[in-house]
């Protein structure tokens, strides 16, 4: 089969496209997925470069799980797969062939119930995942679905939708709260946008002048620019001076101590990324003089995801899908998703199923 495979930590060239690489066999409990779409992540980005870092060594190459790694190379990465049941292992009913199906990416290494994430591992990292034309997964991580849109739009919502439901979950995020969220025009801030509407929480964004409206467009009560002046004043002029009660943080850096400033007293943080710089300066007085909580968060729960499914075959929540790549594009794929250009998702769709699920 054609698949991309990831051959170390470097750049885009560490990338590989094969067209000879086996096809997968399931195994016990598992089942064969012929892939039609998989969005991509910065996740997938962060572990080629080995950007993670270690907790002694913030500048050091290491993979996603840090000190604890489950990456082997050569390993074909992409987290959010849509596709087609091909085949089943022993133990998963025959019946399952023909399913259109949704992965959640996540490998809990706990028994349904047990709702801890001190373990967690994803598909694309500890095993392969859909950048190719198939893959196996754990027959309990591929959901069937109705849900009336197409398998490339799907394929946006896996891994950024259950993170941003999660930092919401962490938070605590109630009815009428308000919301600031950074990095906003990502897959995951964009998420965050639409999921603090569906439990009627009110959203506020910081991204850049020409994403404005799109934002405005998804759910954004209110938008500040992050390159234009006093944030802290920013945002009070947005919301007319009431206060922000949650932050859902996606770029630290140098906004960081901002945030911190703009959340009103017993105001919760929460994030799951770093883009902008993930070494801040941290004044524990304003963490303690403000009664601040703060809460780190990753992936998110079977239970989280199958909330956001939920939502989405509802309706409740809409796909952006900025673009369609084929799988021997994958480069040029990647690049457009570094550059941060888009609203939304980018999306790797195989050669072979480019006329059914890709865009002309």
């Amino acid at each position: 089969m054609s698949a991309v495979q990831l051959t170390g930590h470097g750049g885009l060239e560490k990338l590989v496209y094969r067209d000879d690489v086996p096809v997968p066999s399931p195994a016990p409990g598992e089942v064969l997925i012929e892939v039609t779409a998989t969005g991509m992540n910065n996740t997938d980005v962060w572990v080629r470069e080995g950007a993670y870092g270690t907790e002694t060594s913030p500048g050091s190459v290491s993979t996603w799980r840090r000190d604890r790694s489950t990456l082997e190379f050569p390993r074909i990465q992409g987290t959010d797969i849509v596709g087609r049941i091909a085949d089943v292992g022993q133990g998963v009913p025959a019946s399952r062939i023909g399913e259109r199906v949704i992965v959640d990416f996540s490998i809990y290494n706990r028994p349904e119930g047990d709702n801890s994430l001190a373990d967690i591992d994803y598909i694309g990292h500890g095993r392969d995942g859909g950048y190719c034309e198939y893959t196996t997964v754990p027959t309990e991580n591929a959901y069937q679905t109705d849900a009336g849109i197409s398998d490339a739009e799907l394929a946006t919502f896996g891994c950024a939708y259950q993170t941003g439901e999660h930092m919401l979950d962490r938070a605590r995020v109630a009815v009428g709260e308000r919301v600031l969220v950074t990095g906003a025009s990502g897959g995951v801030g964009s998420g965050i946008v639409q999921l603090c509407r569906a439990r009627d929480a009110i959203p506020y964004v910081v991204t850049s002048r020409e994403k404005k409206d799109a934002l405005i467009a998804i759910g954004a009560e209110g938008v500040v620019f992050r390159d234009d002046g006093d944030l802290v004043a920013q945002v009070d002029a947005a919301t007319d001076g009431a206060p922000i009660d949650v932050v859902a943080d996606l770029v630290a850096g140098r906004l960081f101590n901002d945030l911190l400033r703009i959340l009103r007293p017993e105001g919760r943080y929460t994030t799951a990324g770093a883009i902008g710089g993930p070494v801040v300066e941290l004044d524990l007085r304003t963490m303690y003089l403000k009664q601040l909580e703060f809460h780190g968060s990753s992936q998110g729960t079977r239970d989280t995801f199958r909330r956001v499914l939920r939502l989405i075959e509802h309706g409740t929540i809409k796909p952006l899908l900025h673009d369609v790549y084929r799988l021997s594009e994958f480069h040029r794929g990647q690049e457009a998703f570094m550059a941060k250009s888009h609203i939304g998702n980018i999306v790797i769709v195989p050669d072979a199923k480019w006329d059914d699920h890709g865009l002309s």
